[in-house]
């Protein structure tokens, strides 16, 4: 695989994302031949924001393939409570572990470790930015149980403003062809402006509505998410859009017999139990191919030789205006950016950079 760092899914080519998938299959149909994989490698899960399924998935596929790891689930145990920065912590565990897996509230926070780490680091996703190993269970689901990511109608509902695992999906399914995506989400939480953008730039086939029934006959895969409490500033917002798309089993009868009903877990009521036994509901089949996947992406990126990454430059200020991006926290990061189609974008959180006369 061609890759140091998995921060974006964008990171990968199609040809690293087959490989991956391919080793991944094989773990799946002949685990016994994994089981020293990764004998003496450490992983280091740093776990700034709550996780269950991502945090265990990574500590089981670890163990799995024979490494240990060591890390934590709360920040307020590290020395991140006393005030360490980002950089500090990532060139100390740098020093004992052999791979990096981070999650945090913080857009673009593995975008920044990245840029000090001696060894390869894993985004388990930053704040409403991207989780990129939860789309390689998306895309695994989809390819075990459908044959092929390609020719895919797919409606992507619930928060598509701060859902992160539907911005990272959206960014992976450019590398397939005929994708066609249905964006069903209330006004107030639809698609971010730079992945419009990104759909443009790609031309990507999409269309965006307020309503679920109307569209669920033309879809091959429903990925359902749930409202994210823990993403709003304001409360009175959430109220207003929880509960507005709750999936049931009357609803699915105009659906296609072979719909895939997915979901990245957890659910709070936007998944009915009723459609648990439904035999189109992949969502826990979804988070064990989660776990397999991850075992394929540890094996090739916790064996990879240690590398100081090159200095860069220190700043003097946030980069961009977005009040979440791991800049406004930090500093001294340097003021990376890039270009999104004709649009200037945050090089850690993807969000467009307006000049002062804007």
């Amino acid at each position: 695989m061609s890759i140091r760092n998995l921060v974006d899914f964008g990171d990968m080519s199609r040809a690293d994302w087959e490989a991956i998938y391919s080793r991944c299959c094989d773990i799946m149909d002949h685990p016994s031949d994994y089981i020293d994989a990764c004998k003496g490698k450490v992983a280091c899960n740093l776990f700034y924001e709550p996780s269950t399924r991502t945090n265990f998935s990574f500590q089981a596929a670890m163990l799995r393939l024979g490494g240990t790891v060591f890390g934590f689930a709360d920040p307020s145990s590290s020395s991140t409570a006393k005030g360490e920065k980002l950089k500090d912590t990532v060139k100390m565990v740098s020093s004992y572990a052999d791979v990096i897996v981070m999650r945090s509230a913080r857009e673009g926070a593995a975008k920044a470790a990245s840029l000090y780490s001696d060894v390869p680091v894993i985004n388990a996703g930053d704040g409403g930015h991207m989780h990129p190993t939860q789309t390689m269970a998306d895309l695994t689901t989809i390819t075990r149980l459908r044959g092929s990511v390609d020719d895919l109608s797919i409606g992507l509902c619930g928060d598509l403003k701060y859902g992160r695992t539907v911005h990272s999906l959206v960014k992976a399914l450019a590398k397939f062809r005929k994708i066609k995506f249905y964006l069903i989400s209330p006004r107030e939480l639809s698609i971010p402006e730079y992945l419009r953008a990104f759909m443009r730039e790609h031309g990507m086939w999409n269309v965006e509505v307020t309503g679920l029934e109307s569209v669920i006959p033309q879809l091959d895969a429903l990925y359902m998410t749930r409202i994210q409490r823990e993403r709003f500033a304001d409360p009175r917002e959430y109220e207003r859009n929880k509960g507005v798309y709750i999936l049931t089993r009357r609803k699915l009868d105009r659906a296609k017999k072979n719909l895939l009903v997915m979901h990245p877990l957890p659910r709070v009521d936007e998944i009915a139990m009723d459609v648990d036994d439904d035999p189109r509901a992949a969502y826990f089949q979804q988070a064990r191919f989660g776990m397999f996947v991850r075992m394929a992406l540890l094996s090739d990126l916790a064996n990879q030789a240690r590398f100081s990454p090159p200095p860069v430059e220190i700043g003097r200020g946030p980069v961009c205006r977005n009040p979440n991006c791991i800049t406004r926290e930090d500093l001294y990061l340097p003021p990376l950016t890039k270009m999104q189609g004709d649009t200037k974008c945050c090089a850690y959180c993807d969000k467009a950079i307006f000049s002062d006369e804007n």
